[in-house]
């Protein structure tokens, strides 16, 4: 009676339809690259990335099935395995990786080699998926029904619908032809300001906003409730914290900073002022929030880890279908084991053995947590930057005590902290990807060797890619100002070097205990306490454009239709915008960036200025309401 009902796929096992094909494997690959580069950029500058395993199934579905005429559902699940994995690694790796470049700007080091940020990614990567291999049929099968994975059966769930997959694929262009076009306008020509500020007089606070698609749509993808968290963190910032030191510390001379904070207001604002002394407290925020949301998860991940151990010793499947083969075993394991070697062998990975068992045994953890983790509570709730700083703490002091300090201990410190990111966020996608696959049909093999597939191509682009960012702009810069990979080289150099401003610090720590105790989810406000408010304001815009899509006065299902369109739209437009600023780094090498640059010929008042601003930001809006609430539906 209570025998449990077996499953079955919407491919059955004994049906055999194309899976890997060339057309798959492109096609992957080149959405790997795309959003694995757009995350990067907008990790980079907003501190924070999106899934891309949705948009990704849209563009597969509506590719495959609209424009080549083809009835291939698991061919569009290999493309959206593949693409997907891009997303995942440029979030581990931008996390992390960043600090090296920020060392060798202070002159601590050589700047890193493209080589070398390729095999931490590719390293971390594979591993993050060889992890994920054993553990797939302990979580996907026998959890089936209790994991709901949401992403994986979302991604499911559109690739299902195929028969809408060209408008909605079309959904997805149009927002990246349209951010393409409105950061080529703000950035490239700049014909209009990127931002407007209002200050206030005889008060030393400063607001404003942004108005990049990208920012934006960060906001409407998280929604009304994280977008608030956020700018109330900004707001403490910068009409609270800065105006605060400006009116008691005028004439001080406050570490780190080498002049009066009166000085330093008066010559960049309250730019300087945050640049010098609200960064730490912003620090100190996200490390708290980043280990409160661990400790919070640890009575989660300790049954996570013992459930999927217990799993595991039965998992060893009977069943010879097609859709129950992984990868075998021996394989999997040797490849752990090379990789493991490799971590600790190859010179251009600055990782000793003690750094490299650290690997294996807070990679594999945190794989195993993050793939159960995922399954309950999504990607977006995956604390991987909690992970990143406790692993980050621990590898650091090991590396310390062990006698290896310094500057090569504080590379191999952010190597392992690298490393283990990529594993946790590869491991999270993997599972989601898998999941997808189980519902769909798919044989796990090919989705795995799709993962390798997605690992290697996003690896080989990321290291061009943050060249290429650092060489046009620099880390740490307006552009791009790598906030999570900031703070983690802040960690490593307050344990190695004992120099950071720690009053500042702790004065961050304290704010998220108080907004832990008052019930506010503490990561998001403290990277709006990290980040300036005109990029927090941007985002909060995204989020209050979403409410007024959910407060319409529709029914729930044309306002789950509009909802959905306004995500793949904004989806489009994250990874339109950052692919125009990886060219516009390409021009700003070259000096074309001075070429394009109009600004330079419009002699505009502030004033007017600011008013070409806002209206090329309502027509940000106006696209997204044009792709969303205005859309014509088929009846």
């Amino acid at each position: 009676m209570n025998e449990k009902k077996e499953f079955k796929p919407y491919i059955p096992a004994e049906k055999i339809t194309p899976e890997i094909t060339f057309t798959s494997i492109v096609m992957g690959i080149l959405l790997a690259v795309i959003f694995g580069a757009a995350n990067a950029y907008l990790g980079l500058r907003v501190g924070m990335t999106v899934s891309a395993s949705i948009p990704a199934a849209v563009i597969a579905m509506g590719v495959i099935r609209v424009v080549m005429r083809k009835n291939s559902i698991l061919e569009s699940n290999v493309v959206q395995t593949i693409g997907s994995a891009g997303e995942s690694l440029a979030a581990g790796a931008i996390f992390t990786l960043p600090a090296l470049f920020l060392w060798a700007a202070e002159g601590k080091m050589d700047k890193p080699g493209i080589i070398e940020i390729t095999l931490i990614a590719l390293l971390g990567g594979l591993l993050g998926v060889f992890f994920m291999v054993p553990l797939r049929n302990a979580l996907i099968v026998k959890e089936h029904g209790v994991l709901p994975y949401p992403e994986g059966t979302a991604c499911a769930e559109v690739l299902l619908a195929g028969e809408e997959g060209g408008a909605n694929a079309t959904t997805v262009f149009a927002g990246m032809g349209f951010a393409a076009l409105f950061k080529f306008v703000i950035d490239g020509l700049k014909v209009v300001p990127s931002e407007v500020s209002l200050r206030i007089k005889n008060f030393n606070g400063e607001i404003g906003t942004q108005i990049y698609p990208a920012v934006m749509s960060v906001g409407y993808i998280c929604g009304p409730r994280i977008s608030s968290y956020m700018f109330a963190g900004g707001v403490l910032s910068w009409m609270v914290l800065i105006p605060i030191i400006v009116l008691f510390g005028e004439q001080l001379v406050l570490y780190p900073g080498t002049v009066t904070i009166g000085e330093i207001f008066a010559a960049d604002g309250a730019s300087g002022i945050w640049g010098s002394y609200i960064r730490y407290i912003g620090a100190g925020a996200l490390a708290a929030g980043g280990i409160i949301s661990l400790v919070k998860s640890l009575p989660l991940i300790i049954t996570t880890f013992r459930d999927a151990l217990k799993s595991m010793k039965g998992s060893g499947s009977t069943d010879m279908s097609r859709t129950a083969k992984d990868l075998p075993m021996p394989i999997v394991l040797c490849a752990i084991v090379v990789l493991t070697l490799l971590v600790w062998l190859v010179p251009a990975i600055p990782v000793s053995l003690i750094g490299a068992i650290i690997v294996v045994i807070f990679g594999f953890f945190f794989a195993t947590v993050s793939s159960r983790m995922v399954g309950l509570v999504g990607s977006s709730n995956n604390p991987v930057s909690g992970m990143a700083i406790a692993t980050l703490l621990i590898a650091t002091v090991i590396l310390k005590v062990t006698g290896d300090s310094g500057i090569h201990g504080m590379q191999g410190a952010i190597a392992i902290g690298s490393i283990i990111c990529i594993v946790a966020a590869i491991s999270g996608d993997t599972s989601q990807d898998l999941k997808t696959g189980y519902l769909l049909g798919s044989t796990p093999r090919k989705q795995q060797i799709g993962e390798v597939i997605g690992v290697i191509a996003s690896a080989l682009a990321i290291g061009a890619t943050l060249y290429l960012l650092d060489t046009a702009w620099g880390f740490g810069s307006e552009e791009l100002g790598a906030p999570q990979a900031t703070l983690m080289k802040m960690i490593i150099e307050g344990v190695m070097e004992n120099n950071l401003p720690w009053g500042l610090v702790f004065i961050g720590v304290c704010i998220a205990i108080v907004v832990e105790i008052l019930g506010i989810p503490v990561l998001p406000f403290a990277i709006g306490v990290y980040l300036p408010v005109q990029l927090n304001a941007c985002i909060m815009v995204g989020g209050l454009v979403r409410l007024a899509f959910d407060k319409m006065k529709k029914n729930e299902e044309e306002k789950k239709e509009i909802t959905s369109d306004g995500i793949l739209f904004c989806s489009g437009m994250i990874a339109g915008e950052g692919l125009v600023g990886i060219l516009l780094a390409v021009f700003a090498i070259f000096g074309l960036d001075k070429v394009i640059d109009l600004s330079q010929y419009l002699n505009l008042s502030p004033v007017v200025s600011n008013i070409g601003s806002l209206v090329v930001f309502a027509l940000v809006i106006v696209s997204l309401l044009k792709f969303s609430v205005w859309k014509k539906r088929k009846k």
